[in-house]
C-alpha cells in the first residue's frame, strides 16, 4: 500500500436549484485549481438523480424528490470518483455511483478539502478494466 501525507486547503460552497451535482464539484475544482479534492459533507436535496449500482455497466435515473443523506469521494480538476445516498419521501435509501444528471432541487451544502501537496490522476487497471485513481506527490 503507497501512502502520501498532504496539507490541506478547505472550501464550502452552496450549489442552487437545477445544477448538476457531479459536473458542478469538477467545475468548482477547475475554478480552485484543485488537483486532488475529497468530500467532507454534502447535505441538500435532488430532484433527479442518476446512479450507477454496484457492478453495473448502466445507470437508472429516477425523478423525485431526494434528500442527499451522504456523498462521498475523490476529485478531481478532470474527473471524480462519487458515491452518493439519497433517501425518498418515505425514507426509502439508495446508493451507488453518482452519474451525471443528478440535478439540484432546493440546494446542496458541500465541504471539500483540498489536497495541496498531491494530485489525482486515474489510470485503466487491468483487473477489471475501471479507471483507477493514480496518486502522485504534486509537482509545483
Amino acid at each position: 500500500m503507497d501512502t502520501n501525507s498532504s496539507s490541506i486547503k478547505s472550501f464550502a460552497f452552496r450549489l442552487k436549484p437545477k445544477a448538476d451535482l457531479k459536473k458542478s464539484i469538477i467545475e468548482f475544482a477547475k475554478e480552485n485549481g484543485i488537483l486532488a479534492g475529497a468530500i467532507v459533507t454534502c447535505v441538500g436535496s435532488l430532484e433527479q438523480v442518476n446512479i450507477r449500482y454496484a457492478n453495473q455497466k448502466a445507470s437508472e435515473t429516477r425523478k423525485g424528490y431526494f434528500e442527499i443523506v451522504s456523498l462521498c469521494g475523490t476529485f478531481s480538476d478532470s474527473s471524480c470518483h462519487l458515491h452518493i445516498s439519497v433517501s425518498d419521501e418515505k425514507g426509502q435509501t439508495v446508493g451507488g455511483h453518482l452519474m451525471d444528471d443528478s440535478l439540484i432541487y432546493t440546494t446542496a451544502e458541500l465541504v471539500v478539502v483540498d489536497l495541496t501537496d498531491i494530485e489525482f490522476e486515474r489510470e485503466a487497471d487491468n483487473t477489471y478494466g475501471f479507471q483507477e485513481l493514480i496518486i502522485k506527490q504534486r509537482t509545483r
